[in-house]
Protein backbone atom coordinates (compact mmCIF):
# COMPACT_ATOMS: atom_id res chain seq x y z
CA UNK A 1 0.00 0.00 0.00
CA UNK A 2 1.43 3.62 -0.56
CA UNK A 3 1.84 5.28 2.32
CA UNK A 4 0.18 8.58 2.87
CA UNK A 5 2.66 11.65 3.21
CA UNK A 6 0.31 14.09 4.16
CA UNK A 7 1.85 14.30 7.93
CA UNK A 8 5.11 14.98 7.01
CA UNK A 9 6.62 18.35 8.25
CA UNK A 10 8.54 20.63 6.27
CA UNK A 11 12.36 21.85 7.13
CA UNK A 12 11.67 25.47 8.94
CA UNK A 13 13.38 28.20 8.37
CA UNK A 14 13.90 29.42 11.79
CA UNK A 15 13.66 33.34 10.99
CA UNK A 16 10.21 32.89 9.49
CA UNK A 17 8.63 32.15 12.51
CA UNK A 18 4.71 31.68 12.94
CA UNK A 19 3.29 33.88 15.59
CA UNK A 20 0.57 32.25 18.16
CA UNK A 21 -0.60 33.27 21.92
CA UNK A 22 -0.39 30.72 24.77
CA UNK A 23 -3.07 30.10 26.91
CA UNK A 24 -3.33 28.51 30.42
CA UNK A 25 -5.01 27.88 33.45
CA UNK A 26 -4.19 28.05 37.14
CA UNK A 27 -6.37 25.05 38.43
CA UNK A 28 -6.75 24.09 42.21
CA UNK A 29 -3.95 23.30 44.20
CA UNK A 30 -1.54 24.94 41.80
CA UNK A 31 0.66 28.36 42.74
CA UNK A 32 0.98 31.08 40.59
CA UNK A 33 4.84 30.39 40.29
CA UNK A 34 3.94 26.89 39.02
CA UNK A 35 1.90 28.01 36.49
CA UNK A 36 4.34 30.79 35.05
CA UNK A 37 7.24 27.98 34.87
CA UNK A 38 4.63 25.66 33.03
CA UNK A 39 4.03 28.44 30.85
CA UNK A 40 7.64 29.05 30.57
CA UNK A 41 8.04 25.58 29.48
CA UNK A 42 5.20 26.00 27.03
CA UNK A 43 6.80 28.87 25.61
CA UNK A 44 10.43 27.25 25.14
CA UNK A 45 8.37 24.39 23.39
CA UNK A 46 6.79 27.23 21.33
CA UNK A 47 9.94 28.30 20.27
CA UNK A 48 11.08 25.36 19.25
CA UNK A 49 8.33 24.12 17.01
CA UNK A 50 9.23 27.17 15.44
CA UNK A 51 6.46 29.72 16.74
CA UNK A 52 7.29 33.37 18.34
CA UNK A 53 4.57 33.94 21.32
CA UNK A 54 2.85 37.23 20.85
CA UNK A 55 1.28 37.09 24.20
CA UNK A 56 0.44 34.83 26.83
CA UNK A 57 -3.25 34.53 28.83
CA UNK A 58 -4.07 33.04 31.80
CA UNK A 59 -7.28 32.25 33.60
CA UNK A 60 -7.69 31.14 37.11
CA UNK A 61 -10.13 28.06 37.24
CA UNK A 62 -10.80 25.04 39.75
CA UNK A 63 -10.55 23.31 36.57
CA UNK A 64 -10.82 23.71 33.19
CA UNK A 65 -14.01 24.21 31.19
CA UNK A 66 -16.13 21.45 29.87
CA UNK A 67 -16.58 22.88 26.63
CA UNK A 68 -13.85 25.74 25.88
CA UNK A 69 -11.08 24.90 28.62
CA UNK A 70 -11.82 28.62 29.63
CA UNK A 71 -14.68 30.90 30.82
CA UNK A 72 -16.74 32.21 27.92
CA UNK A 73 -15.62 35.87 28.77
CA UNK A 74 -11.67 34.69 28.49
CA UNK A 75 -12.61 32.94 25.44
CA UNK A 76 -13.80 36.09 23.97
CA UNK A 77 -10.88 38.14 25.33
CA UNK A 78 -8.73 35.42 23.45
CA UNK A 79 -11.00 35.86 19.92
CA UNK A 80 -10.86 39.80 19.60
CA UNK A 81 -6.62 39.64 20.78
CA UNK A 82 -6.48 37.34 17.29
CA UNK A 83 -8.62 38.83 15.11
CA UNK A 84 -6.55 42.63 15.84
CA UNK A 85 -3.29 41.17 15.76
CA UNK A 86 -4.22 38.34 12.78
CA UNK A 87 -2.79 35.65 14.76
CA UNK A 88 -3.73 32.34 13.65
CA UNK A 89 -2.26 29.92 15.78
CA UNK A 90 -3.25 29.35 19.16
CA UNK A 91 -1.16 26.78 21.88
CA UNK A 92 -3.10 25.73 24.84
CA UNK A 93 -0.88 24.32 27.94
CA UNK A 94 -2.88 20.78 28.24
CA UNK A 95 -4.42 18.02 26.69
CA UNK A 96 -7.74 18.98 25.07
CA UNK A 97 -10.39 16.25 24.55
CA UNK A 98 -11.84 16.08 20.68
CA UNK A 99 -15.02 18.01 21.88
CA UNK A 100 -12.97 21.11 23.43
CA UNK A 101 -11.18 21.28 20.54
CA UNK A 102 -13.91 21.32 18.12
CA UNK A 103 -15.73 23.66 19.95
CA UNK A 104 -12.48 26.36 20.10
CA UNK A 105 -11.74 25.53 16.23
CA UNK A 106 -15.63 26.73 15.47
CA UNK A 107 -15.30 29.26 18.34
CA UNK A 108 -11.75 31.20 17.30
CA UNK A 109 -11.48 30.01 13.81
CA UNK A 110 -7.54 29.79 14.11
CA UNK A 111 -5.77 26.38 13.60
CA UNK A 112 -5.83 24.80 17.68
CA UNK A 113 -2.62 22.87 19.38
CA UNK A 114 -2.86 21.12 22.80
CA UNK A 115 0.27 20.46 24.34
CA UNK A 116 0.02 17.01 23.21
CA UNK A 117 -0.30 17.62 19.11
CA UNK A 118 2.87 20.87 19.71
CA UNK A 119 5.11 17.52 21.12
CA UNK A 120 4.28 15.38 18.70
CA UNK A 121 4.64 18.37 15.78
CA UNK A 122 8.53 18.85 17.58
CA UNK A 123 8.98 15.09 17.43
CA UNK A 124 7.93 14.77 14.00
CA UNK A 125 10.65 17.49 13.14
CA UNK A 126 13.23 16.50 15.19
CA UNK A 127 13.06 12.29 14.00
CA UNK A 128 16.01 11.41 11.91
CA UNK A 129 15.88 7.29 11.76
CA UNK A 130 13.44 5.18 10.26
CA UNK A 131 12.26 4.12 13.99
CA UNK A 132 11.62 7.29 15.39
CA UNK A 133 9.77 8.34 12.20
CA UNK A 134 7.54 5.29 12.67
CA UNK A 135 7.36 6.02 15.90
CA UNK A 136 5.87 10.05 15.86
CA UNK A 137 3.30 8.82 12.87
CA UNK A 138 2.18 6.27 14.93
CA UNK A 139 1.61 8.49 17.71
CA UNK A 140 0.61 11.16 16.03
CA UNK A 141 -2.13 9.11 13.69
CA UNK A 142 -3.83 8.04 17.11
CA UNK A 143 -3.95 10.92 18.51
CA UNK A 144 -5.61 12.43 15.11
CA UNK A 145 -7.84 9.52 14.98
CA UNK A 146 -10.53 10.65 17.21
CA UNK A 147 -10.15 14.46 16.16
CA UNK A 148 -11.19 14.11 12.56
CA UNK A 149 -13.95 16.57 12.16
CA UNK A 150 -11.50 19.71 10.96
CA UNK A 151 -8.17 17.42 10.64
CA UNK A 152 -7.42 19.81 7.60
CA UNK A 153 -6.06 22.77 10.12
CA UNK A 154 -3.73 20.78 11.49
CA UNK A 155 -2.27 19.14 8.54
CA UNK A 156 -2.57 22.91 6.43
CA UNK A 157 0.64 24.14 8.12
CA UNK A 158 2.58 21.33 7.40
CA UNK A 159 1.58 20.59 3.76
CA UNK A 160 1.15 23.72 2.29
CA UNK A 161 -2.31 23.71 1.83
CA UNK A 162 -5.26 26.48 1.88
CA UNK A 163 -7.79 23.98 3.68
CA UNK A 164 -12.12 24.95 3.38
CA UNK A 165 -12.92 27.49 6.19
CA UNK A 166 -15.99 25.27 7.76
CA UNK A 167 -13.71 22.06 7.46
CA UNK A 168 -14.27 18.68 5.59
CA UNK A 169 -17.46 16.83 4.74
CA UNK A 170 -18.22 13.87 6.74
CA UNK A 171 -17.68 11.16 3.25
CA UNK A 172 -13.99 13.16 3.05
CA UNK A 173 -13.54 12.44 6.93
CA UNK A 174 -14.79 8.91 6.78
CA UNK A 175 -11.99 8.67 4.00
CA UNK A 176 -9.50 10.28 6.31
CA UNK A 177 -10.20 7.74 9.10
CA UNK A 178 -10.12 5.01 6.62
CA UNK A 179 -6.33 6.14 5.13
CA UNK A 180 -5.51 6.58 9.37
CA UNK A 181 -7.10 3.27 10.68
CA UNK A 182 -5.18 1.39 7.80
CA UNK A 183 -1.62 3.79 7.98
CA UNK A 184 -1.82 2.88 11.75
CA UNK A 185 -2.26 -1.27 11.29
CA UNK A 186 0.77 -0.64 9.00
CA UNK A 187 3.16 1.72 10.80
CA UNK A 188 2.46 -0.87 13.68
CA UNK A 189 3.41 -4.16 11.37
CA UNK A 190 6.73 -1.94 10.79
CA UNK A 191 7.49 -1.66 14.01
CA UNK A 192 7.37 -4.53 15.22
CA UNK A 193 9.54 -5.44 12.20
CA UNK A 194 12.39 -2.62 13.61
CA UNK A 195 12.02 -3.76 17.33
CA UNK A 196 13.19 -7.17 16.37
CA UNK A 197 16.41 -5.84 14.65
CA UNK A 198 16.98 -3.53 17.43
CA UNK A 199 16.34 -6.60 20.17
CA UNK A 200 18.65 -8.49 17.42
CA UNK A 201 21.36 -5.60 17.82
CA UNK A 202 21.03 -5.66 21.53
CA UNK A 203 21.92 -8.89 22.29
CA UNK A 204 24.47 -9.05 19.69
CA UNK A 205 26.64 -6.18 22.15
CA UNK A 206 27.73 -9.28 23.87
CA UNK A 207 28.48 -9.00 27.81
CA UNK A 208 29.47 -5.36 27.95
CA UNK A 209 27.70 -3.41 30.82
CA UNK A 210 24.56 -0.61 29.43
CA UNK A 211 24.71 2.16 30.94
CA UNK A 212 21.83 4.80 29.69
CA UNK A 213 21.30 8.66 30.78
CA UNK A 214 17.98 9.63 31.19
CA UNK A 215 16.62 12.81 32.70
CA UNK A 216 14.55 15.95 31.68
CA UNK A 217 14.56 17.50 28.36
CA UNK A 218 17.44 19.85 28.24
CA UNK A 219 19.07 18.65 30.64
CA UNK A 220 22.51 18.78 29.33
CA UNK A 221 22.65 14.71 28.66
CA UNK A 222 24.23 14.99 25.09
CA UNK A 223 26.71 17.05 25.94
CA UNK A 224 27.56 14.72 29.04
CA UNK A 225 27.63 11.95 26.25
CA UNK A 226 29.88 13.39 24.48
CA UNK A 227 32.33 14.25 27.15
CA UNK A 228 32.29 10.61 28.47
CA UNK A 229 32.44 8.69 25.04
CA UNK A 230 34.05 11.39 23.19
CA UNK A 231 32.06 11.58 19.90
CA UNK A 232 29.55 14.09 18.74
CA UNK A 233 26.12 13.82 19.58
CA UNK A 234 23.93 16.54 18.51
CA UNK A 235 23.70 18.84 21.92
CA UNK A 236 21.56 21.89 21.57
CA UNK A 237 19.79 24.19 24.21
CA UNK A 238 16.34 23.16 22.97
CA UNK A 239 14.28 20.50 24.06
CA UNK A 240 14.24 17.20 22.11
CA UNK A 241 17.23 17.70 20.18
CA UNK A 242 17.71 13.73 20.56
CA UNK A 243 15.12 11.81 19.90
CA UNK A 244 16.90 8.86 18.03
CA UNK A 245 18.58 6.57 20.98
CA UNK A 246 22.46 6.84 20.11
CA UNK A 247 24.40 4.25 21.68
CA UNK A 248 28.38 4.42 22.13
CA UNK A 249 30.89 1.78 23.29
CA UNK A 250 33.29 3.30 26.24
CA UNK A 251 36.45 2.32 27.43
CA UNK A 252 37.53 3.99 30.93
CA UNK A 253 40.84 2.75 31.85
CA UNK A 254 41.04 -1.01 31.38
CA UNK A 255 36.76 -0.89 31.79
CA UNK A 256 34.99 -1.10 28.49
CA UNK A 257 30.86 -0.41 28.82
CA UNK A 258 28.15 0.48 26.66
CA UNK A 259 26.48 3.98 27.08
CA UNK A 260 23.18 5.08 25.72
CA UNK A 261 21.23 8.87 25.06
CA UNK A 262 18.21 8.52 25.64
CA UNK A 263 15.41 10.83 24.54
CA UNK A 264 13.94 13.51 27.19
CA UNK A 265 11.08 13.11 28.99
CA UNK A 266 8.76 15.94 30.41
CA UNK A 267 5.47 17.26 32.42
CA UNK A 268 2.47 16.01 30.33
CA UNK A 269 4.31 13.75 27.35
CA UNK A 270 1.71 12.42 25.21
CA UNK A 271 0.98 8.74 26.03
CA UNK A 272 0.37 7.70 22.39
CA UNK A 273 4.24 9.09 22.83
CA UNK A 274 5.10 7.28 25.52
CA UNK A 275 3.58 4.00 24.23
CA UNK A 276 5.26 4.88 20.68
CA UNK A 277 8.81 5.19 22.39
CA UNK A 278 8.52 2.07 24.62
CA UNK A 279 11.16 0.58 21.52
CA UNK A 280 13.60 3.30 22.13
CA UNK A 281 13.47 3.52 25.58
CA UNK A 282 14.41 -0.28 25.84
CA UNK A 283 17.95 1.15 25.83
CA UNK A 284 16.69 2.55 29.76
CA UNK A 285 14.74 -0.57 30.85
CA UNK A 286 17.82 -2.89 29.76
CA UNK A 287 20.45 -1.07 31.33
CA UNK A 288 22.18 -2.24 34.48
CA UNK A 289 23.13 1.68 35.34
CA UNK A 290 21.03 4.66 34.83
CA UNK A 291 22.52 8.30 34.98
CA UNK A 292 19.76 10.35 35.60
CA UNK A 293 20.76 13.71 34.55
CA UNK A 294 19.23 16.90 36.39
CA UNK A 295 19.10 20.32 35.71
CA UNK A 296 20.13 21.47 39.32
CA UNK A 297 20.26 25.61 37.52
CA UNK A 298 16.24 25.10 36.78
CA UNK A 299 13.73 26.49 39.38
CA UNK A 300 11.57 23.73 39.53
CA UNK A 301 14.04 20.46 39.04
CA UNK A 302 12.54 19.02 41.80
CA UNK A 303 9.65 18.43 40.02
CA UNK A 304 11.74 17.56 36.77
CA UNK A 305 12.95 14.46 38.87
CA UNK A 306 9.29 13.38 39.80
CA UNK A 307 8.46 13.92 36.10
CA UNK A 308 11.48 11.32 35.08
CA UNK A 309 11.03 8.95 38.09
CA UNK A 310 7.19 8.32 37.03
CA UNK A 311 8.56 8.23 33.66
CA UNK A 312 10.56 5.00 34.40
CA UNK A 313 8.02 3.39 36.40
CA UNK A 314 5.80 3.79 33.25
CA UNK A 315 7.82 2.15 31.12
CA UNK A 316 9.31 -0.66 34.20
CA UNK A 317 13.13 0.85 34.49
CA UNK A 318 12.03 1.98 38.22
CA UNK A 319 14.11 -0.42 39.94
CA UNK A 320 17.63 -0.21 38.33
CA UNK A 321 20.11 1.64 39.91
CA UNK A 322 20.50 5.40 40.07
CA UNK A 323 22.89 7.79 39.90
CA UNK A 324 22.10 10.88 40.42
CA UNK A 325 23.83 13.77 37.99
CA UNK A 326 22.74 17.15 39.11
CA UNK A 327 24.24 19.23 36.15
CA UNK A 328 24.71 23.24 34.95
CA UNK A 329 26.03 23.60 38.60
CA UNK A 330 28.01 27.27 36.63
CA UNK A 331 24.43 28.17 36.15
CA UNK A 332 23.26 27.40 40.07
CA UNK A 333 22.23 30.37 42.23
CA UNK A 334 21.50 30.96 45.78
CA UNK A 335 18.86 33.37 46.25
CA UNK A 336 18.11 34.33 49.46
CA UNK A 337 15.54 37.17 49.08
CA UNK A 338 12.99 35.11 47.44
CA UNK A 339 9.36 35.26 48.61
CA UNK A 340 6.86 32.43 48.49
CA UNK A 341 2.83 33.28 48.22
CA UNK A 342 2.79 33.83 52.10
CA UNK A 343 5.93 36.79 51.87
CA UNK A 344 7.91 34.04 53.76
CA UNK A 345 11.24 34.39 52.66
CA UNK A 346 12.48 31.17 50.96
CA UNK A 347 16.15 30.56 50.52
CA UNK A 348 17.60 27.94 48.01
CA UNK A 349 18.95 25.19 49.46
CA UNK A 350 23.49 25.42 48.90
CA UNK A 351 24.66 22.29 46.48
CA UNK A 352 26.34 20.98 49.54
CA UNK A 353 23.11 20.75 51.48
CA UNK A 354 21.79 19.29 48.36
CA UNK A 355 24.66 16.78 48.01
CA UNK A 356 23.92 16.24 52.33
CA UNK A 357 20.28 15.65 51.71
CA UNK A 358 20.12 13.02 48.54
CA UNK A 359 23.49 11.36 49.93
CA UNK A 360 21.46 10.86 53.33
CA UNK A 361 18.63 9.11 51.50
CA UNK A 362 21.05 6.55 50.15
CA UNK A 363 21.35 8.18 46.78
CA UNK A 364 24.92 8.08 44.89
CA UNK A 365 24.69 11.79 43.69
CA UNK A 366 27.32 13.92 41.68
CA UNK A 367 27.62 17.74 41.08
CA UNK A 368 28.85 18.53 37.61
CA UNK A 369 29.02 21.27 34.72
CA UNK A 370 28.97 19.67 31.49
CA UNK A 371 29.45 22.85 29.42
CA UNK A 372 32.44 23.93 31.96
CA UNK A 373 33.73 20.16 32.37
CA UNK A 374 34.01 20.88 36.33
CA UNK A 375 34.13 17.49 38.44
CA UNK A 376 33.39 15.19 35.10
CA UNK A 377 36.60 13.27 36.36
CA UNK A 378 34.49 12.10 39.51
CA UNK A 379 32.14 11.33 37.26
CA UNK A 380 34.03 8.76 35.89
CA UNK A 381 35.57 7.61 38.57
CA UNK A 382 32.49 6.78 40.06
CA UNK A 383 30.94 5.30 37.01
CA UNK A 384 34.54 3.38 37.07
CA UNK A 385 33.67 2.01 40.10
CA UNK A 386 30.17 1.39 39.73
CA UNK A 387 30.46 -0.54 36.25
CA UNK A 388 33.58 -2.75 37.73
CA UNK A 389 31.46 -4.12 40.88
CA UNK A 390 28.71 -5.06 38.31
CA UNK A 391 31.71 -6.57 35.92
CA UNK A 392 32.71 -8.73 38.43
CA UNK A 393 29.86 -9.75 39.79
CA UNK A 394 28.39 -10.99 36.69
CA UNK A 395 31.83 -12.21 34.92
CA UNK A 396 33.89 -13.19 37.74
CA UNK A 397 36.47 -14.91 35.38
CA UNK A 398 36.69 -11.93 32.69
CA UNK A 399 40.30 -10.23 33.23
CA UNK A 400 38.61 -7.23 31.91
CA UNK A 401 41.88 -5.51 29.47
CA UNK A 402 44.55 -5.94 32.25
Amino acid sequence: MEENNFLESPARNPEERDDAVLIGLIQRGQTDEEVDDYLKELEFLALTAGFRTKKVFIQRLDVPHVKTFVGSGKLQEIIEYLEEHKIKYAIFDDYLSPSQLRNLEKSMKVQIFDRSLLILDIFQQRAQTAQAKTQVQLAKYEYLLPRLTRMWTHLERQRGGTGTRGGAGEKEIETDRRIIRSQISVLKERLKKIDKQMMTQRKNRGRLIRVSLVGYTNAGKSTLMNLLSKSKVLAEDKLFATLDTTVRKVVLGNLPFLLSDTVGFIRKLPHSLVESFKSTLDEARESDILLHVVDVSHPNFEEHIKVVQRTLHEIGAGDIPVIMVFNKTDLYRLEDDEFDLTGEVQARTSLTALRKAWTKEGHKVLFVSAKKKSKIDEMRNLLYDEVKAIHLTRYPYDKLLY
